[in-house]
């Protein structure tokens, strides 16, 4: 009984093999899937396609070590929990400290040194939560969808491919029957082919047509990523304001106090607290910070150059472009890390820190 079971078996799947073949070579009709059964199956390829690429790409932003990614996944596939490691924020932000630490906190090297280290260190822990908010909200449901749903219309469209070929070597049996008997068998046969075909197309159609709700799951989860990241880059924004404004006193507090305690022959920090192309020239600090006092004393303008970019946070800000020059002055009561600037007709409150006065 075994044997029949199993000599049927392989007479069907060589029934099989010669339809594929002949309808390649153009010896056999093919019964072709109706035009909307066609465009599902085309969506749900691209889909799955295109999802399979953002995922990967996602996976590299979030972690851009491929080393550490490959062991991450190695550990997801042994279900194991890969080992908590310090990423790159927080591998400099202890870099950062423990050289601050050995030139001194006293110094003003060190002790910037250290501020920027907390810095990182925040950054670090912020990264840290956008990756496992990314992963939970955006790449497990991209992954579930490539790893479950895409996988059971696969297997559902393989046996609809099977369905096909077995309906096609019962079209061609019966055109090739002569006997009476044998075409009445063959239209049996034909008729049990068709309704199994039917059935399974069916039944693909149906599990298809859900690509449309996974576009719109896939979205709400797109929506979820971006906000992480909105939230992840503003508070990088916000931990680096506030350490521009810790740097940024330096020339007048740390600086003025501490001027014995440094080694000689070290430079001071400039008034700016970002090192850039764009950083202020060779220009002692007390200069800079007499002239912003002698601004903010009377009631003049100045000219004064844009050191950096920046985005106005309100519509009582002014946004400015690195290298302008704008005009500049101070109002009473007016908060001391903040000037008027204008440009043209346009004029709004503009930080301390992001210009260089001029002469």
């Amino acid at each position: 009984m075994d044997f029949k079971k199993l000599a049927s078996g392989a007479g069907t799947l060589l029934t099989r093999a010669v339809q594929f073949t002949e309808e390649k070579l153009g010896q056999a009709e093919k019964t072709e899937l109706d035009a909307h059964l066609e465009n599902l199956l085309s969506k749900a390829e691209c889909t799955k396609q295109w999802t399979e690429k953002i995922m990967k790409q996602t996976e590299v932003l979030l972690q851009p070590n491929p080393n550490a990614r490959i062991e991450e996944f190695v550990y997801e596939k042994l279900d194991r929990k890969a080992p908590t490691r310090l990423n790159n924020p927080e591998q400099l932000s202890q870099y950062m400290m423990d050289a601050g630490n050995e030139f001194g906190p006293g110094t003003a090297y060190g002790n910037a040194l250290i501020k920027c280290g907390e810095t990182q260190k925040r950054i670090g822990t912020a990264d840290r939560e956008l990756v496992q908010t990314a992963a939970t909200n955006f790449l497990t449901p991209l992954r579930n969808f490539i790893e479950g749903d895409y996988k059971t219309i696969s297997r559902e469209r393989k046996l609809l491919q099977i369905k096909r070929l077995d309906l096609d070597a019962a079209k061609t049996r019966l055109k090739k029957a002569r006997m009476t008997e044998a075409r009445a068998a063959c239209e049996q046969e034909l008729r049990i082919a068709q309704s199994e075909f039917d059935r399974q197309a069916e039944i693909t159609r149906l599990l298809l047509e859900g690509i449309s709700s996974t576009h719109a799951h896939h979205l709400r989860c797109l929506n979820d990523f971006v906000e992480a990241q909105m939230t992840y880059y503003a508070q990088c924004y916000q931990y680096m304001l506030d350490l521009q404004k810790q740097l940024g006193s330096f020339p007048t507090t740390f600086l003025a106090n501490n001027n014995q305690s440094s080694s000689p022959g070290v430079p001071s920090l400039p008034n700016s607290s970002v090192s850039n192309s764009t950083s202020l020239p060779a220009t002692s600090n007390s200069v800079i910070t007499s002239g912003f006092s002698e601004l903010k004393a009377s009631s003049g303008n100045r000219k004064a150059r844009v050191l950096y970019d920046y985005d106005a946070s309100n519509s009582s800000e002014l946004s400015l472009l690195a290298d302008e020059v704008i005009t500049v002055y101070s109002l009473p009561g007016m908060d001391s890390d903040w000037l008027m600037g204008e440009r043209g007709n346009q004029s709004g409150k503009v930080p301390i820190t992001y210009l260089e006065l001029l002469n």
